[in-house]
């Protein structure tokens, strides 16, 4: 009698490199933080800190906005270049942003000539990407996000319009709805703390090591 398979404890040892996403105030660096430091892995975080361009953009609009989306764009790159060129089985990897949703802030944010610009280079750029072997897409609602992203309480984001960011959290639910690159988890966090609650964390875990197909839903209901 053949023995049963020992269940994995790691979602990493199905998905070697993990991409945690979502719209600003879904926790996604957060999350992708927190699995790093659960399980050893590296992480690749974004760095806004960087882009000297951010600030001006959220205090001032479209004016910065052209400068602002290339920089992340190159920056992005510049990041995945660098992991594409590893050996994800020597090391796994969690990160907290996809270069496929690049697109939908320069959507929001650009005049028609610039979005063709910047679309020109978008393409020519993507191949350098790799595709992550799962996506986890934290959504909330439009209030939910907003409230979050008030609450925290960061100098350089109390510019950003309510507006902006209700527009930003539609944007990525559209995108999501048709994302079928890679292996896609969605996850619902208007009930969900997996940062501060520990049991929550391991509920979401459990359903990453669980997950069949290529696209699951997980919505903890209260």
């Amino acid at each position: 009698m053949t023995p049963a398979a020992t269940p994995p404890l790691s979602p990493f040892e199905r998905y070697r490199h993990i991409v945690v996403e979502g719209p600003i105030g879904a926790g996604k660096t957060s999350l992708a933080r927190k699995l790093s430091q659960r399980f050893g892995v590296e992480s690749v975080l974004e760095q806004p800190d960087e882009n000297p361009f951010l600030e001006r953009f959220y205090r001032e609009g479209r004016r910065h906005a052209l400068s602002t989306q290339l920089f992340f764009l190159f920056q992005r790159v510049n990041q995945l270049r660098e992991l594409s060129q590893r050996d994800l089985f020597a090391q796994a990897v969690v990160g907290d942003f996809l270069l496929d949703k690049d697109p939908l802030f320069a959507r929001l944010t650009l005049d028609d000539d610039e979005l063709s610009l910047y679309q020109q280079i978008f393409e020519n750029l993507r191949p350098q990407a790799p595709i992550p072997d799962l996506v986890i897409y934290l959504q909330a609602q439009p209030d939910t996000l907003v409230e979050r992203v008030r609450r925290r309480g960061i100098a350089m984001e109390s510019d950003i319009s309510e507006s902006y960011l209700r527009a930003l959290g539609e944007a990525y639910s559209r995108f999501f709805y048709h994302y079928e690159e890679a292996p896609l988890m969605i996850v619902n966090t208007e009930h969900l703390n997996p940062i501060d609650n520990e049991e929550d964390f391991e509920v979401l875990i459990r359903q990453l090591i669980d997950m069949r197909g290529r696209r699951g839903f997980f919505n903890l209901v209260q």
